[in-house]
């Protein structure tokens, strides 16, 4: 566990395989993702960005900061058939708590047609 006992954070391995569709194509799909839970909110799946098609993703200008993970970039899907605005983050310099979240990728569930993580 890292953060605090008020707000915890734990990453560890996702054991099936993720596939994220978007617009009827699958813009990552993977079996390293890693699975972020943090306090109270809902878990989130981190993909490899080496399992998603970034050829599909521009970067955007929208950043945020988290205190307990860092700052975070943003991207838009744009696929043949459709575009969804700032419904990737990542974290490309992630505090040290929470490390192995580098070089992952994170999807809005809201913002693509859906996340599949099927058991292995």
């Amino acid at each position: 566990m890292t953060g605090s006992a008020e707000h915890p954070i734990t990453v560890e391995p996702n054991a099936g395989r993720v596939r994220v569709w978007f617009a009827g194509h699958v813009v990552a799909d993977t079996v390293q993702a890693l699975v972020l839970r943090e306090a109270s909110l809902s878990p989130v799946l981190d993909v490899p960005r080496t399992d998603a098609d970034m050829r599909a993703l521009e970067r955007t200008a929208h950043a945020t900061h988290c205190p307990y993970k860092g700052d975070a970039s943003y991207f838009t899907i744009s696929v043949a058939g459709g575009r969804t605005e700032n419904a990737v983050w990542s974290y490309e310099s992630p505090l040290p708590s929470v490390a192995p979240i580098k070089d992952h990728l994170a999807f809005y569930p809201d913002r693509v047609d859906r996340i599949e993580n099927t058991p292995p």
